[in-house]
């Protein structure tokens, strides 16, 4: 799903209550990121990062706040992955957490907290070209998720296109001229009208070995992670997705 629902029927005042207590949520967020500019390993901050993202992830899909929802769900898995590893600064968890707060208060509509930096991932994502083949492209239409990764190969200089239509994806996937270079493909299964399965197969029919595919889906039964990993795919990944883990694969994958 790419886009909100309609917001379910509340009772008059319930979603402006709602949003009130969101705006000092947001002023929270932006505390715990000013912390986490200081000590990334910092404990306090990264549980109190996990509790207030657990909230988020259960409350705002209730308002018809989709996106926020599933952006939280993924910024609740890194905090835990964080807090599992608190010294290890994979990324600049103060700048991550910072993102997260002008993301959430875009999709929400609200004012960002003054005092944030209001830090957002700088450039432009990388398109696939014949000069400058990417290294990892991204096709996912859950704009939470897309958000997240771009900013963590952003933030680790990847050169990578992400798409959130499987139809262009798939056109100029079969376009690029990858030679020896084999990209790494995160390929969401359950991509809208071309899903990721036909675009798997029409790649093995019309490209085969041109890219190393990684599925993605919300999907975690073993007989999909089978069907995915039995058609050739490196592996599979269930969402919501850490982007520690997501990130030390990637490296993993790609070899930097």
């Amino acid at each position: 799903m790419s886009s909100d629902a309609t917001t379910p029927e509340l009772p008059p005042g319930l979603l402006e209550e709602y949003l009130t207590g969101m705006r000092r949520q947001l002023g929270e967020l932006a505390g715990i990121a000013d912390d986490l500019d200081v000590d990334g390993g910092d404990t306090r901050a990264l549980e109190q990062l996990r509790r207030e993202t657990h909230k988020i992830h259960g409350s705002a899909g209730s308002f018809g706040f989709w996106s926020a929802s599933r952006l939280a769900a993924g910024m609740e898995e890194t905090a835990k992955d964080w807090l599992s590893r608190p010294t290890d600064t994979d990324v600049d968890r103060g700048s991550l957490t910072r993102w997260f707060v002008v993301r959430l208060a875009e999709i929400l509509r609200l004012d960002v907290p003054t005092t944030q930096r209001a830090d957002r991932p700088s450039g432009p994502i990388l398109q696939a070209d014949l000069l400058n083949v990417p290294e990892v492209i991204v096709v996912e239409d859950d704009p939470a998720l897309a958000e997240l990764l771009e900013y963590g190969l952003r933030s680790r200089a990847y050169r990578f296109a992400c798409y959130r239509d499987g139809g262009e994806a798939l056109g100029d996937l079969l376009a690029l001229e990858t030679g020896e270079s084999h990209p790494l493909l995160l390929l969401d299964v359950d991509l809208p009208v071309v899903d990721g399965y036909a675009i798997f197969e029409a790649l093995e029919r019309e490209r085969p070995g041109a890219y190393r595919v990684v599925f993605t889906t919300a999907r975690g039964d073993e007989s999909e992670q089978r069907r995915g990993l039995e058609a050739g795919a490196l592996e599979y990944l269930v969402k919501p997705i850490s982007l520690r883990v997501a990130l030390e694969k990637i490296h993993r994958w790609v070899g930097r």
